[in-house]
């Protein structure tokens, strides 16, 4: 779907009441005057119901056009149980959330499915509501084949060039929808929807960037909280206001988790097989060999070091259960085996979910516009992150961290970005998850939106990888006891139920990487697009 462009009556006064009142005062005065959507479900299999809502495209004309938000159901499996609606909210930003919770469904707890109509639905830009493209598939494809995972030493400026392209074409292409896909709206219209589904407050599931997005409504709208569980938190100041102190602890917290991966490796050859004694120095020399001499794929593209570094990338949100399959999949990549799951290049689906998540993070983030500052940050994290970061401070536009040269240079308006405050004051107990090892979102941001909210309980899984639920027995437990009885867990709770590595190399890949398992909605897992971020 793509918008002509908008010339709304008093978008002008409106803006300057945002900026006289604040965004937290604005949503309170103009949301209640947005009409509640309609909701006419129908059979989408599977037991699946299925609907579009109207919500308004600009809540500053909240009685004006509308945008069509795509939403999923499933009742509770037992009526006489049910307590109301639980919100599934994917990562990203660019997930489904109407694939998240189709794919997920059949694995989440009984206690969940008994005693909820569980609800999702794609956030405005995203999937099946008005899915924002910038770069069309075979620009990105190009992109990313020419893209290093050793770049030069010239690679900056190419890198900022890439960017203004790729900000030209959101534009270009998209121009009209980009001011209203930030977070504020998305969650205006969250409590649209809850007031569609008849539900007095919200009960929420989110991990990742569904997190932030939970965060986001709390803020807004603290009085209508019933139980949030945000896992793999952000830290909201940092990654709204305060970008590039959000960007470092991601490149070293991924390049950690990474170092983690090769040190065990180093320590037990025998089950991990690559490296011949230094697992890092082997890993070093193979980005540079496959930049030098790229491998054929069976759909006649090619994959290179970038490749290589896309793909750990995402599937080290898996921790530890996916060590073993890492060491098989790097020992066919020295082999040039275009077999190993390391070296598919991005697809497609990947492009779906990379657009919208650069365009709602430029939206959502104020990063100065000083060319000098960017400078010294991109090449200082690549400095720091050595064995994946420079692939991504000086790759084409993709995920989170590397953002910042496109967001620097975004011209769009950023109307639908929330700024804070983050308190919640009022709310509920939100309960807020952090792994000690997250490559994605590093455990600080956790601890640090746990202090942030008035209300905020910090439970800490003490394992590699990304996110819990699904993850812990420990922790999916008392996630659910939190989202069905509202007990909120012990202060200084943890769990340290992590699945460790097999003690030999699996023929296939282990439970996590090949099954949605609260996954993102892509059903090719090995097409691990962000991990729900």
């Amino acid at each position: 779907m793509k918008f002509r462009r908008l010339r709304l009556a008093g978008a002008a006064a409106s803006a300057l009441a945002v900026a006289c009142t604040g965004p937290q005062a604005w949503a309170s005065e103009q949301h209640e005057t947005a009409p509640v959507p309609t909701l006419t479900w129908s059979d989408c299999q599977g037991g699946f119901e299925c609907a579009d809502a109207q919500v308004p495209l600009d809540y500053r004309e909240p009685q004006g056009r509308t945008i069509t938000l795509a939403v999923i159901r499933k009742k509770a499996a037992d009526p006489s149980k049910r307590k109301g609606t639980l919100f599934l909210q994917p990562g990203g930003p660019g997930n489904s959330g109407v694939d998240f919770v189709r794919g997920n469904y059949d694995d989440l707890p009984a206690a969940l499915r008994d005693d909820f109509d569980v609800f999702g639905y794609d956030v405005r830009g995203v999937g099946r509501s008005s899915q924002v493209v910038c770069w069309d598939d075979a620009t990105y494809t190009k992109a990313v084949t020419a893209a290093k995972g050793v770049p030069g030493p010239d690679a900056y400026q190419p890198a900022v060039q890439q960017a203004a392209d790729f900000d030209q074409a959101c534009q270009d292409n998209a121009g009209d929808l980009l001011p209203y896909v930030g977070t504020q709206y998305v969650a205006r219209d969250i409590d649209l929807l809850r007031q569609a589904l008849g539900e007095d407050q919200l009960t929420y599931y989110g991990r990742s960037f569904g997190s932030y997005i939970g965060t986001v409504y709390a803020a807004m709208f603290p009085d209508r909280v019933r139980a949030l569980a945000l896992d793999g938190a952000y830290d909201p100041e940092h990654y709204t206001s305060r970008p590039y102190a959000y960007d470092r602890p991601q490149y070293l917290a991924l390049d950690g988790a990474m170092g983690r991966f090769l040190d065990w490796c180093k320590a037990d050859q025998a089950t991990c097989g690559f490296g011949d004694g230094d697992p890092r120095a082997a890993f070093q020399k193979l980005k540079a060999d496959l930049d030098a001499n790229p491998v054929p794929t069976a759909n006649g593209g090619q994959a290179n070091g970038y490749t290589l570094v896309y793909r750990l990338m995402f599937n080290i949100n898996e921790g530890k259960v996916i060590w073993p399959s890492f060491g098989e999949a790097l020992r066919k990549a020295q082999q040039r085996d275009n077999t190993s799951f390391l070296l598919r290049p991005p697809s497609p689906a990947s492009f779906d979910f990379l657009n919208p998540n650069v365009v709602v993070e430029c939206v959502d983030k104020k990063y100065p516009t000083d060319r000098s500052l960017l400078r010294s940050q991109v090449t200082t994290n690549a400095k720091l992150a050595p064995l994946l970061g420079p692939a991504m401070a000086y790759g084409p536009p993709t995920y989170d961290h590397q953002h910042a040269t496109a967001c620097v240079q975004w011209k769009g308006e950023h109307v639908s970005r929330y700024g804070g405050s983050f308190r919640a004051k009022g709310s509920a107990p939100i309960l807020v998850i952090g792994n000690t090892g997250d490559p994605d979102t590093p455990y600080q941001d956790a601890v640090a939106l746990s202090r942030q909210l008035d209300n905020g309980r910090l439970l800490t899984f003490k394992a590699e990888g990304h996110t819990a639920f699904g993850r812990s027995a420990c922790a999916s437990d008392a996630i659910t006891s939190y989202l069905v009885d509202l007990k909120v867990p012990a202060r200084g709770a943890s769990c340290a139920d992590e699945t460790q590595p097999p003690s030999s190399t699996t023929t296939v890949a282990p439970p996590g990487t090949t099954l949605t398992e609260l996954r993102n909605g892509v059903s090719d897992r090995l097409d691990h697009n962000g991990s729900l971020r």
